[in-house]
Formats: structure tokens, C-alpha cells, sequence
């Protein structure tokens, strides 16, 4: 969880391409807001990890649209791309547990079945979902402050303690 508006898709963006750099494959999304003046919130988009395709996850709902902007629908084709993406990655990445995951849809499954094959999992949170994720993580869950370079450590250092126990 990052303070600011847009840190924590920022952050995990960053992450990821660091990750990426460094020649492991993360499974999972980074979220890249594109501020709309003349109509109102950011257009939300997902690159698919680690090497896309981006899908446009808000819809236009209006200037003065107070509602939820998710299309279901484009969030839903993230999951199967990364889900599908799963065995092959070395870790997952996932740019929010939002409110569709903490009514049990969106990346929670996918969540699921990466710590299920032992993946190491790195999962955006904000305040609003945070009683969900630590009641969906049943007290697994271990908080990393906001820092990549403290992420980043995490993730190397899970990565290689995955790949030294499947020698």
C-alpha cells in the first residue's frame, strides 16, 4: 500500500519491469493510468505481464459518472491471460486486490493457484479492500513497505529460494 493516488500502480510497474530486466518471467498485471481531463477520472489500463498485452480494464462512464469505472468483462480477460501464464512465470504480480477480489472474483483464484505451486506472489493493496485480502490470506501474508527496492529484494530473493528447493 502506497500513500498517494496512483503510487501503488506506479510502484508495482516499476517492479515488474525491473523484474523483467533482470531475466525472470512474472505472471500477473501492472496498471498504467492515463489522466482524462475533458472526461473526468484516468482511463485505467493493464499491461499483462511480462510482455502484454495491455487491456483497457475502465469504461467511460461520463465527467460528472460517480459509479465504479471497471469493465468487468476486460478485467476478467486479464485473469485468463495471466492464469494461463502461470506455469511458465517465476513469480505473480497482481496491481490491486480491489473489490472484485474481495467478493471473491477478479485475481483471487489466480492468486490462489500461484501459492498453490509455491510461486512468490506480490499483491497491490488499498485501505478500502485491506480487512478482505488479510481475511482472504488467512494471516499469510507478510507487509513490505513501499519501497522497490525493498520489493524488488523480496521478490530475487523468494524467486531463488523457490528455484533452490525445486533443484
Amino acid at each position: 500500500m502506497a500513500p498517494g493516488r496512483g503510487d501503488t500502480d506506479l510502484l508495482l510497474h516499476q517492479v515488474a519491469q525491473s523484474i523483467i530486466r533482470s531475466g525472470y518471467r512474472p505472471a500477473g498485471t501492472a496498471q498504467i493510468n492515463t489522466e482524462r481531463p475533458d472526461a473526468g477520472p484516468c482511463d485505467m489500463d493493464v499491461l499483462v505481464l511480462p510482455t502484454g498485452p495491455t487491456l483497457r480494464i475502465s469504461q467511460s462512464l461520463g465527467r460528472e459518472a460517480r459509479g465504479c469505472r471497471l469493465d468487468p468483462e476486460a478485467l476478467e480477460s486479464a485473469v485468463g491471460l495471466v492464469q494461463a501464464r502461470l506455469p511458465e512465470s517465476d513469480c505473480l504480480i497482481v496491481n490491486k486486490f480491489g473489490k472484485h477480489e474481495a467478493d471473491g472474483r477478479g485475481f483471487r483464484t489466480v492468486i490462489g493457484e500461484a501459492l498453490a505451486i509455491e510461486l512468490p506472489v506480490l499483491v497491490g493493496l488499498n485501505a478500502l479492500n485491506a480487512e478482505a485480502f488479510m481475511e482472504f490470506c488467512g494471516g499469510l501474508a507478510k507487509r513490505i513497505e513501499p519501497d522497490a527496492h525493498d520489493l524488488e529484494r523480496w521478490l530475487f530473493s523468494s524467486i531463488a529460494s523457490k528455484r533452490d528447493v525445486a533443484c
